[in-house]
């Protein structure tokens, strides 16, 4: 598969050149962009200036928590828009392309196997993830919203666009959230494939009946995965070649997180086991 575009976004202030690294015009300038920006392109400008995102923080530059491992803890902040990629499933790419979300079948918390005229199951290592959905204003829980997850199976392919896959429409799905804004999704790993991250896609919507038509949605965004446990899972053979295509790319260097330590899961749990996997999805409502 091709990988996405990678943005060529990477326009930044010019800095001035008496500012100083310690309590010079650049701390104030850095604490006024701050203020006006989302984590992206925070760390977008501590690239420009040769700095980590840490410095940033030392700075004052952001003001949400985090933890030890550099992800945010108990952030609220809007998770980034993302692209919904080449193979949404959704109805988003005109009449003649495969739409799930009006067919009976798709909604459902396990993802595993196609509904409809076939029940194949896709193959991996079992993984169950919970998406939390809050308000990224006032950080309250989201209860009743729908999302849609899909995702690649163990050999990269995606249901009703890859080749051998195409009759298929498993690793998608839409749910609701609980009275917490949880929802929770039960499937397996995603492969790797060239040029992109491990990842999954996912759409926003107010309710389940909204979830109908992708003009509805109210966010798009995308997830990942931390290398170790990426790691461990591809070196079992049903996942044969994505170990190869992950040390091909990084987190930092993939086109869509671009290093954005928001958009990884915390994962917990063994192959043998199975895995569980969270992660915080704040939404502008």
């Amino acid at each position: 598969m091709a990988p996405y575009p990678i943005s060529n976004d990477h326009d930044h202030d010019d800095d001035h050149d008496d500012d100083h690294d310690d309590f010079g015009g650049l701390q104030r300038d850095l604490k006024a962009y701050g203020r006006s920006m989302n984590r992206r392109q925070l760390m977008r400008v501590a690239a420009s200036f040769g700095m980590s995102l840490g410095a940033l923080k030392l700075l004052g530059c952001d003001n949400s928590p985090t933890t030890d491992d550099g992800t945010t803890g108990g952030s609220c902040s809007r998770i980034p828009e993302e692209t919904a990629g080449p193979y949404p499933g959704d109805g988003s790419q005109g009449t003649s392309q495969p739409n799930v979300l009006d067919d009976t079948g798709v909604v459902r918390s396990d993802i595993r196997s196609s509904f409809g005229s076939s029940t194949t199951t896709a193959t991996g290592v079992p993984l169950v993830i919970t998406l939390n959905l809050v308000s990224s204003s006032t950080c309250a829980a989201l209860s009743g919203y729908a999302v849609y997850l899909w995702h690649c199976d163990a050999q990269g392919r995606y249901s009703l666009y890859s080749s051998g896959v195409t009759g298929e429409n498993y690793l998608r799905g839409v749910s609701a959230t609980d009275s917490s804004g949880n929802v929770t999704f039960t499937t397996i790993f995603p492969g790797c494939y060239s040029g992109r991250w491990p990842h999954m896609h996912f759409e926003v919507y107010r309710s389940l009946s909204a979830a109908t038509s992708v003009s509805n949605k109210i966010a798009t965004s995308q997830l990942g995965f931390a290398k170790a446990v990426c790691d461990t899972v591809y070196a079992q053979s049903a996942y044969s070649g994505s170990a190869t295509n992950l040390a091909q790319i990084s987190y930092a260097s993939d086109g869509i997180f671009q290093g954005n330590a928001g958009q990884v899961a915390t994962t917990s749990g063994s192959v043998s086991a199975g895995y569980t996997a969270s992660i915080t999805v704040g939404v502008s409502v």
